[in-house]
């Protein structure tokens, strides 16, 4: 069984080292930044805004954060740099064809691709996953991948 005279235990096994600390899985970060708005952690929904940090957030949200300004810290902190509703800019998204995530009925046995973006660059494609890089044009609030602005050179909407 074990200890019982046969065999000597060293040091590592009898002493317990300090724990290691949890790595956080950069996957599900990406995806829950470009899923949950910011501020009230509920999924992003029409009209999405964001700030000049590129953090997403539902307007509803910000609008109730800079009505109430005695809520919690960590919102307090990750909105500390919104001063008023300027600060923000509402994006103009284009749909995914591809993604049916609100339009299916849940059971439990579906799955969910969590890379399938809801929505895509309309110039070339890619989709809001994490993966690419996205920017907006904080004028009209027009949202494409990098490689389409690297692509066209210009910092004139194109819708």
């Amino acid at each position: 069984m074990g200890c019982d005279g046969g065999t000597i235990p060293k040091r590592h096994e009898l002493v317990k080292g300090p724990r290691k600390a949890e790595k956080v899985d950069k996957n599900a970060e990406l995806v829950a930044q470009w899923y949950y708005c910011t501020l009230s952690q509920e999924k992003l929904c029409r009209p999405i805004v964001a700030c000049e940090l590129g953090r997403l957030y539902n307007k509803d949200a910000v609008i109730e954060f800079l009505l109430d300004k005695s809520s919690d810290k960590a919102l307090v902190e990750a909105a500390s740099h919104i001063r008023s509703i300027k600060s923000v800019t509402e994006l103009n998204l284009a749909d995914n064809p591809a993604w049916s995530g609100d339009k299916e009925s849940i059971k439990g046995d579906k799955y969910d691709d969590i890379q399938c973006g809801r929505f895509i660059c309309p110039v070339v494609g890619l989709e809001m996953n994490g993966r690419h890089r996205f920017c907006f044009l904080r004028n009209c609030g027009c949202v494409f991948s990098e490689r389409a602005l690297k692509e066209i050179k210009t910092e004139v909407c194109h819708r």
